[in-house]
């Protein structure tokens, strides 16, 4: 076996999410009265959120921050970080009245909802995994806009203490929510995943779920489970879904991924078995892959039409990282 293939590394990110520009200031966050002047600013912008899809102006995710207040029944703002240039940038969450729904199409993979501004025909609601699917928008703008959905989501569900069931509020520039009642404070989560390519010689394993893309597979993944370590997770993971043993763990790189606010730990594991045992809960179906169909697939000419994540997800990469790591 070729152990080159457990030396890859990451390059720079080019999937989605990764390489997000902004300085979080994240020690400033306490302090209110610097926040209230950074959103006092003339240049001071923001991204809009309602019913967890950004608000685009002209394909333009960035509105004044008053503007986007404007737009209707701001819930939340927290700030998100300052550019290069010195410019704030926030996120605002809209209440969900200030967009209709005109219908709903989504697939259990991508949403397909229609949502509208009333009176705006300027503005235009657009999923973010479908942002990210088109690459329309520059990488730094789908990492921003990554970054505002996670956070926002979190407001959106966390809006009463779990502690005691009172309304909580939001404080630290919108990194925490706090109960006045009981006095507890409630911080965003982050849900790690690992996400991995069990391999075998010139052959690594790949699986599928029921809402899939016909035809696509990508590598197995599962949440990180409490007192668990990331090479735990990925040997429980590979066996629970596939049956399939495996030994040594090696970490490539991770993704945030904001559907709705996980981490995907990317890695590859060498398998010690072959003999699959499929779940049929996580997985409809799961198959050994040779390195050539890899390249096929991810070229999109294999020849029974199977393809591989694309470049957005860190899925792509851990694929490349492995046919390239064997060449």
């Amino acid at each position: 076996m070729n152990d080159g293939m457990f030396k890859a590394r990451a390059r720079a990110p080019e999937f989605a999410f990764a390489g997000n520009p902004l300085d979080r200031r994240s020690d400033r966050r306490e302090d209110a009265q610097y926040i209230a002047d950074l959103a006092a600013r003339g240049d001071a912008l923001s991204v809009a959120l309602c019913r967890e899809t950004p608000i685009l102006a002209e394909g333009n995710p960035l509105f004044a921050l008053r503007d986007a207040e404007r737009l209707g029944g701001p819930r939340e703002r927290a700030f998100l970080g300052v550019q290069a240039d010195g410019a704030p940038v926030f996120a605002t969450l809209l209440d969900d009245a200030a967009v209709e729904l005109k219908s709903d199409d989504s697939d259990g993979f991508l949403d397909r909802r229609v949502m509208v501004v009333p009176g705006r025909g300027d503005l235009a609601l657009v999923d973010l995994r479908s942002l990210a699917m088109r690459g329309e928008l520059a990488p730094h703008l789908i990492a921003i806009l990554g970054q505002a959905k996670a956070v926002m989501r979190w407001h959106a569900t966390h809006r009463f203490c779990a502690n005691c069931g009172a309304p909580s509020r939001v404080s630290a520039a919108g990194w925490r929510r706090e109960c006045d009642a009981c006095e507890a404070q409630h911080f965003p989560r982050t849900d790690p995943v690992v996400i991995m390519l069990a391999v075998e010689g010139d052959s690594c394993l790949m699986g599928r779920q029921a809402r899939f893309p016909n035809g696509m597979y990508s590598c197995l993944a599962g949440f990180l489970e409490p007192g668990e370590s990331i090479e735990e997770a990925v040997r429980r993971e590979i066996f629970e879904e596939a049956g399939v043993h495996c030994g040594e763990v090696s970490y490539l790189a991770s993704q945030p991924w904001p559907f709705p606010a996980s981490l995907m730990i990317g890695c590859l594991a060498r398998a010690t078995t072959r003999d699959l045992r499929i779940d049929g809960v996580e997985l409809e179906d799961a198959r050994w892959f040779t390195r050539e169909e890899c390249v096929a697939m991810l070229a999109g000419r294999h020849p029974d039409g199977l393809t591989a994540p694309r470049a957005m997800a860190i899925a792509n990469h851990i694929l490349r990282a492995w046919v390239e790591g064997n060449s």
